[in-house]
């Protein structure tokens, strides 16, 4: 009889996932030296890019991303300082054309943002701004752009991420009287896995991921990344031109 029940809750969800149009995108990165905005501290090497653009973003995401909220700044960091290293995320900002600066969006917040977005809505059609559908394209999403490389394959990394993110999004985006805490608890425990926020950087490692900021940063100038020694403590602030 459980087993019944189980497969009428959940074969319904993996026809209606079947049925979207969706293919996840990866986004390819470069090492730091190929950036124009390499930087070199301490045998930490650093390089990235913004997608402030809403073609480029939606080149890279498969959807407008930039429009349900976010916008996307890709770091590639390489570890040579013999030394294990993290981003402090508070003290990282992206700055505009006037100015301004942006906080980082909480992986939480950022998944959030997808599950309310029109553009996210309307990519599925009609219906599809909440449940199962849009669960699983949430953690598809986010699943398949954040990862951490330390070796071996950048493509088994990805879709290991994105396979864990899918199949997170699709449980419990369709459980909608699931309390907040733990569709947060459940996602976002996907999704950090795979990502740069909170992640311990070992020596000899490259890693690669992206970081949100609010999509309502309509231009991407600098990026203002602090990181530090996790041992020690000792922090370092490094400035990525973004134009």
């Amino acid at each position: 009889m459980k087993i019944k029940i189980c497969s009428m809750i959940v074969l319904p969800i993996l026809m209606l996932s079947g049925c979207t149009t969706y293919k996840t995108q990866y986004a390819s990165f470069r090492p730091p030296a190929a950036y124009p905005n390499l930087q070199v501290v301490d045998g930490a090497s650093l390089g990235g890019e913004a997608y402030a653009d809403t073609d480029a973003a939606e080149k890279a995401f498969g959807f407008d991303i930039k429009g349900a909220g976010l916008l996307p700044v890709q770091i590639v960091l390489e570890n040579k300082s013999g030394k294990n290293l993290e981003i402090v995320n508070n003290q990282t900002f992206l700055v505009d054309d006037d100015n301004r600066y942006w906080n980082i969006i909480p992986t939480n917040t950022a998944i959030d943002r997808l599950e309310k977005s029109t553009q996210l809505a309307a990519f599925f059609g009609k219906g599809a701004g909440t449940g199962a559908v849009l669960g699983a394209a949430a953690g598809t999403i986010l699943g398949a752009a954040l990862g951490i490389v330390s070796g071996g394959s950048v493509g088994e990394a990805t879709l290991r991420g994105a396979a864990v993110g899918a199949a997170g999004g699709a449980v419990i985006g369709g459980v909608k009287e699931g309390t907040s805490s733990e569709r947060e608890y459940r996602i976002t425990d996907d999704i950090r896995a795979k990502g740069l926020e909170g992640k311990v950087i070992p020596p000899e490692s490259l890693a690669n991921g992206f970081v949100f900021f609010p999509g309502e940063a309509q231009t991407a100038k600098e990026l203002r990344l602090q990181y530090r020694e996790k041992e020690s403590g000792k922090v370092r602030n490094v400035v990525l031109n973004l134009k």
